[in-house]
């Protein structure tokens, strides 16, 4: 099974309550005219990073002229191969093996940058997709391992059928 989907959009918000109403996330930044948006750095995932000097925080009350969900993420790419092997035993008693091969050729698959300017890591992607899904516990979600985007994994499975 082959999983492809084109990056996602992020949405850059400056991180400050703008307008005095508790909600520290809302409000949009400005763009700073002639700095690029991506900044291409090989020491962060996929070698690009959102560039913190393109983007200002506007005056008190005042709503950013960045649009909504202007940037975008990364792209997300997995095959996933399964075989199955039946042997009969005995008239109606039958073993099964099978293999499942997760993320086969392992490629690795970001989550979002981080969009909050007031973050320590703004712009830049500090987790794998799998690992951003969700995770057991309180949290809800699935194993990392078995979500799209996790690190390659195999799993062996035999059964009997009668």
């Amino acid at each position: 099974m082959v999983q492809a989907r084109s990056a996602t959009p992020v949405n850059i918000l400056t991180g400050r309550d703008q307008f005095g109403l508790g909600f520290t996330t809302v409000s949009r930044p400005n763009i700073v005219p002639g700095q690029p948006l991506i900044l291409h750095n090989p020491a962060v995932a996929d070698g690009e990073q959102f560039n913190p000097a393109a983007f200002s925080v506007p005056p008190t009350g005042v709503q950013g002229n960045l649009g909504r969900n202007v940037l975008r993420g990364f792209p997300v790419g997995q095959v996933d191969f399964s075989v199955r092997r039946e042997f009969p035993i005995y008239e109606r008693l039958r073993l099964q093996f099978r293999a499942d091969a997760f993320n086969l050729f392992n490629h690795p698959n970001f989550a979002n940058p981080d969009g909050i300017m007031t973050d320590p890591t703004f712009g830049i992607s500090t987790q794998m997709l799998g690992t951003s899904l969700g995770s057991t516990g309180i949290t809800g979600g699935f194993n990392p391992l078995y979500q799209i985007g996790g690190p390659r994994s195999f799993q062996l499975a035999a059964k009997f059928v009668f």
